[in-house]
């Protein structure tokens, strides 16, 4: 239990969301939680994060939510550890929706992507079909957010890449896609900024430079491949074959990259596979699961390609292994499941809640825990 590496998480503290700052001290080392000495308060150690308030011991609970996360059964994990599938359930309920909190803070900063691969999947579930659609950076292989609707239509795409623009920079970038038609427009109102006015409304939405969309559509004769059909959307030859070759995507334009994260999707959760009878009972489960799959392959899956020779003097050489949060920058290390799930979230530094001047206590508070 390190005091430094902690924040107060009560909402009214002027130390709130502030760490190494020498208010927080150790309370309790048996029940794991500290005290911050501004407010008085103490907190649990896990406050901010799936294990809150659970009455089982991490190691159980991070064991069964790596088993979810690598597309183990649920009726496995009831049987081998004895549990009530509700408690399952919870557990990757929890796990998922802070996987996602996670993902929103951490891998949706804005960075040079270079080329982004997008594809949905069709989900089987009780009475009705969801559709649920992906993307991947393809450099770094970093999967960048999902998406899930009950059409495969314009609203699916719209959420997709939201997620895709919070994580890009205004710098060349090539997006490949599927033969779906709705890609396009969705694309080019997505990838848009709003110039600075002075008179009050909506700001003049104005086009990145330098986007770059391709289609590959597969060409079939009854239910077998045919032909491949290649199309350039947006942008010259010459930006797109200079965009492939920055970021190691082939020799020309594919979803070969979007296609092989799908079958690791699919090979997690049974109701993605093609050929399956395993449905998806509840609908609304399926966006954390995802996102706690995506999580864990990010920062806790090393990836074959991704990985660096390291020459050791005249010993020869070795490999480094590499997950994708790793190889773009994002982490320094692998993560192991637990550092996930133990990972707090920041939250607002305390500022006064009203204008002008301030009282005595109150210069002295923004004196004291000034950023």
């Amino acid at each position: 239990m390190d005091p430094q590496t902690q924040f107060c998480p009560n909402m009214s503290c002027p130390a709130r969301g502030q760490s190494g700052k020498g208010n927080i001290v150790l309370h309790s080392r048996k029940e794991a939680r500290y005290k911050c000495t501004a407010c008085g308060k103490t907190y649990a150690a896990t406050t901010g994060t799936p294990f809150y308030r659970l009455h089982h011991s991490l190691d159980l609970v991070t064991c069964v939510v790596t088993l979810i996360a690598h597309g183990c059964p649920l009726q496995a994990i009831v049987v081998a550890f004895g549990l009530d599938e509700r408690t399952v359930m919870d557990w990757q309920d929890r796990a998922g929706k802070h996987a996602q909190q996670v993902h929103e803070h951490v891998v949706e900063q804005p960075r040079d992507l270079e080329q982004v691969q997008a594809d949905e999947i069709r989900v089987k579930a009780q009475g009705k079909a969801l559709w649920l659609a992906m993307a991947l950076m393809v450099r770094t292989r970093l999967w960048l957010g999902a998406s899930v609707s009950l059409r495969r239509d314009e609203d699916l795409l719209r959420a997709l890449f939201q997620h895709v623009c919070a994580a890009a920079l205004a710098r060349p970038l090539l997006v490949v896609t599927d033969g779906l038609k709705t890609y396009f427009a969705v694309i080019v109102a997505a990838f848009r900024s709003g110039l600075p006015a002075r008179s009050r409304g909506r700001p003049v939405l104005v086009p990145w430079p330098d986007i770059c969309i391709g289609q590959v559509a597969k060409q079939y004769q009854g239910k077998r491949v045919v032909g491949i059909c290649r199309k350039i959307m947006q942008g010259s030859s010459a930006q797109v074959a200079a965009l492939i070759r920055a970021s190691c995507g082939g020799k020309d334009l594919n979803t070969a990259f979007i296609e092989r994260l799908n079958a690791t999707f699919r090979s997690r959760l049974a109701s993605l596979a093609r050929r399956s009878r395993a449905l998806l009972r509840n609908s609304e489960t399926l966006t954390p699961l995802v996102y706690l799959m995506g999580s864990v392959y990010n920062f806790c899956t090393d990836h074959h390609s991704l990985r660096l020779k390291l020459w050791v003097g005249s010993h020869g050489y070795r490999w480094v292994k590499r997950t994708p949060a790793m190889a773009t920058g994002i982490t320094d290390h692998r993560w192991t499941v637990k550092e996930l799930l133990l990972y707090r979230l920041p939250i607002p530094v305390w500022k006064p809640g009203h204008r002008g001047r301030h009282s005595l206590v109150e210069k002295e508070l923004l004196a004291r825990w000034a950023t």
